[in-house]
């Protein structure tokens, strides 16, 4: 199963003047804060317990468009594999341990 999510983060979101005066990146932190907010979009009932792994491979600029995606089988249950790309080129990738129990 698969599933994709577009989003940027806006030039005004507060934790950009820190990061890097002058020539802003978004965090890590912030990025993951997406990935767990689309993350809920698909599965409502999903519970984030873990991240098992998370690679940042390529900076993020404010306003820059990226695709967040998802790809979890029943193979490793309680486990989502996680992609957020500009364009074609993947920017982070990781896996997360979820609980898909109803809350």
């Amino acid at each position: 199963m698969n599933v994709k999510f577009n989003r940027a983060i806006g030039a005004d979101h507060p934790s950009l003047p820190g990061h890097f005066p002058g020539a802003p990146l978004v965090p890590g932190v912030v990025i993951l804060d997406e990935i767990l907010a689309a993350l809920l979009e698909w599965r409502e009932e999903c519970e984030l317990t873990g991240i098992r792994s998370v690679k940042f491979l390529a900076p993020l600029k404010p306003e820059q468009p990226f695709t967040i995606s998802f790809s979890a089988d029943d193979q490793r249950a309680g486990e989502v594999d996680f992609y957020c790309r500009i364009k074609k080129r993947i920017i982070v990738e990781g896996r997360l341990e979820v609980c898909w129990e109803t809350k």
